[in-house]
């Protein structure tokens, strides 16, 4: 492996690390994490030091209804209201102005409120009120509220008392409803004060866990109770830690590690079994974006939904890895990721449970995807996993299914069903990346695409060459568990570049040779052009970047060694330049190219052999196969030599199931045994089963 592509992987991976890191949860060192309602999953916790015990969230709220409901507020009483008033009266008429003052100061005297109090006094809501004391202001008397009146019910009581002409004049002159006010007004400031502090009495600590104490065990139930508990321990802990004892940066540090340590497990596994991927940097990014978007996803969505993280499809990263890697990389990538997201969770042991299933429901249902209906079998498959994982940790945990979640059961649901849109999203990252899925391969490798037909109908001795270059090579790569369908499909395209000139090519000739007229030189000219030729048009076609290294590497660097040998018989003295003999290449460098380049050299060799018996035949595939080794043609390529054994027994296998030997047929007997003459006999009849 290239060293400098080793430390571009390095830096991808730490870059990726510090991403997650930075949007990783920075909580406390100590903090827990725990839902109300769920098992304790920790071990039994006892408490450091005294522990506040306050009221839950339910008994407090009964609490402050019952405190609203007989709370008695706190009122402010203004004495000298009524002699403002009186003051404020006009002259005139004595005797009446005597009787308004006389009623005024007695009505003052018993309180008046605003009318809006007034009601909620004769509805019974407010039955009685807080006073301060006239002796000792910080003293609060109780005072009931049938006396108090309203200035409207003082208005209707003079209007009614005083009925004589005079009289009603100087009511109607002094304009008393403009005049009455309340002096009997709420409190704001000491109501709040009085309030408040009977509230903090009712909510405050009802007792205490003392040190040494057990706060909660190990699966107990967290009922509201402990949960407030919990609270206050947290509280109480974040502050008894002191500046020596805990430091942010610590948490963080302590992250980085995990998540490194996690993303370097992943590099070594590429390095040590599958170096293809680092030839690439694309393969590199792909799989630390698949790590790093989800965990992504994962912080966002639980950050605004509660258990959010469950609805995020993560079988989609194993089901894209195999798609276009193999079933190891795909479980891998999942277990790291899986590994990363678990830290943000209130229950990690459950999240990598229930996820582990699923990357395994997902690899399994879809060892090798052909049509989207299987990524449905899939979906499906994800997402009973899923029910029946919780299921069992339900059980595991609670021994009951009291703890079960219907939420949860819908999250998984959603979950599962957006696992479908995996489809989608092969699309984008063939179009991103440059990857082929094997969907893609299987379109590619119809004989009915576009450019396979004008392959056929322009070049049919070419055509069939290709689709037996295909059979060839695809045997093959199955020996060496190199990706068939894309040895396959490389196949059917390495040689389109014949199409410029298809009459200069021997399978397409039919008695005439153009290359008759020509110079060796000026013929290899041609011959090593459709290289070029097959590389413009698979551009133009836009091929898939995997098809066109085959149609580049299926010659690699080597010779039109026909031309050249012709050429060098020709001037025996003379040193001849094997430059414009050569192919452009590059050499093969995969297994598949690699493969393709025996296929298509034992293929076209196998046609020019008098006798195709098995010795003929295991001699031809040793001969061409050797002699590309020796001429380095292999040498930037992943395969192995372990590999090579495989390659020429399953070439000489396939060969003879081609080139296979009939029996000769008797010849046919002067008289059918039915009475027919032979000449009459039915076309057909007498045929070896062998045929």
């Amino acid at each position: 492996m290239h060293k400098t592509k080793l430390i571009t992987g390095i830096l991808m991976t730490l870059a990726a690390a510090m991403v997650i890191v930075y949007f990783y949860p920075h909580t406390e060192a100590d903090s827990l994490n725990y839902e109300q309602g769920r098992p304790w999953n920790y071990a039994k916790l006892i408490a450091p030091f005294d522990i506040e015990i306050y009221p839950d969230s339910l008994t407090s709220r009964r609490l402050r209804d019952s405190l609203d409901a007989h709370y008695q507020p706190v009122f402010s009483i203004n004495t000298s209201v009524a002699d403002s008033l009186v003051a404020a009266l006009p002259a005139g008429h004595e005797r009446t102005r005597s009787l308004i003052a006389a009623k005024l100061r007695a009505f003052y005297r018993r309180g008046v409120v605003d009318n809006n109090i007034r009601q909620d006094i004769t509805s019974g809501k407010l039955r009685k009120i807080r006073v301060p004391d006239d002796r000792e202001h910080n003293v609060l008397n109780t005072m009931n509220t049938e006396a108090l009146l309203s200035p409207v019910e003082i208005y209707r009581d003079l209007d009614a008392t005083i009925t004589d002409s005079a009289g009603r004049h100087y009511l109607s002159m002094a304009r008393m409803e403009t005049l009455l006010v309340p002096n009997v007004t709420l409190n704001q400031e000491e109501n709040k004060k009085v309030y408040n502090s009977f509230l903090a009495q009712l909510e405050g600590a009802r007792g205490v866990i003392q040190q040494g104490q057990t706060i909660i065990d190990k699966g107990m139930i967290i009922t509201p109770q402990d949960y407030v508990n919990l609270q206050t321990y947290e509280s109480k802990l974040a502050t008894y830690h002191t500046k020596q004892t805990r430091h942010e940066y610590m948490v963080w540090i302590g992250q980085f590690m995990y998540v490194t340590i996690l993303l370097a497990t992943l590099l070594l596994y590429i390095c040590n079994y599958c170096p293809e991927m680092m030839r690439t940097r694309r393969s590199i990014l792909f799989l630390l974006l698949s790590i790093t978007v989800p965990f992504l996803l994962c912080v966002g969505l639980d950050s605004v939904i509660v258990g959010g993280i469950y609805l995020v499809p993560m079988a989609i990263v194993p089901i894209l890895v195999l798609v276009f890697f193999d079933t190891r990389t795909a479980i891998y990538v999942s277990l790291v990721l899986t590994l990363i997201a678990a830290g943000i969770t209130s229950y990690p042991l459950e999240f990598i449970f229930l996820q582990f299933c699923a990357t395994i429901g997902a690899v399994n249902s879809l060892r090798e995807l052909r049509n989207r209906a299987q990524l449905l079998r899939t979906s499906l498959a994800v997402g009973a996993c899923y029910i029946v994982s919780y299921l069992a940790l339900e059980l595991l945990m609670n021994g009951s299914f009291s703890g079960f979640s219907w939420r949860t059961v819908g999250f998984l649901a959603i979950n599962s069903a957006l696992t479908s849109v995996t489809y989608v999203m092969m699309f984008l990252v063939e179009r991103v990346f440059g990857f082929v899925s094997v969907v893609t391969l299987v379109e590619l490798a119809d004989i009915n695409n576009p450019l396979l037909k004008k392959l056929s109908d322009d070049c049919p001795g070419t055509f069939n060459h290709s689709m037996a270059v295909s059979n060839l090579a695809s045997d093959a790569a199955q020996y060496i568990g190199a990706n068939v369908q894309l040895v396959r499909a490389g196949a059917l395209y390495h040689d389109i570049g014949k199409m410029r000139n298809p009459a200069f090519f021997t399978e397409n000739q039919h008695g005439v040779n153009p290359h008759d007229t020509l110079s060796p030189e000026q013929s290899a000219r041609i011959i090593i052009a459709h290289v070029t030729d097959g590389m413009k048009l698979a551009d133009k076609n836009g091929l898939p970047g995997v098809i066109k290294d085959f149609v580049r590497e299926h010659h690699g660097r080597g010779l039109a060694k026909y031309f050249y040998y012709t050429e060098c018989n020709r001037h025996p003295d003379e040193k001849i330049d094997p430059a414009p003999y050569t192919y452009p290449g590059p050499n093969p460098h995969s297994k598949e190219t690699s493969v393709l380049m025996m296929a298509d050299a034992v293929e076209a060799a196998s046609r020019s052999l008098k006798e195709h018996t098995p010795e003929a035949l295991k001699e031809l595939v040793n001969k061409i196969i050797d002699s590309q080794i020796a001429d380095g043609l292999h040498s930037e390529s992943t395969l192995e030599f372990k590999d090579i054994a495989p390659i020429k027994q399953a070439f000489v296998k396939r060969l003879q199931t081609i080139y296979h030997s009939r029996i000769s047929y008797p010849k046919a007997p002067a008289k059918a045994p039915d009475g027919q003459s032979a000449a009459d006999a039915p076309a057909g009849s007498g045929a070896s089963p062998a045929q």
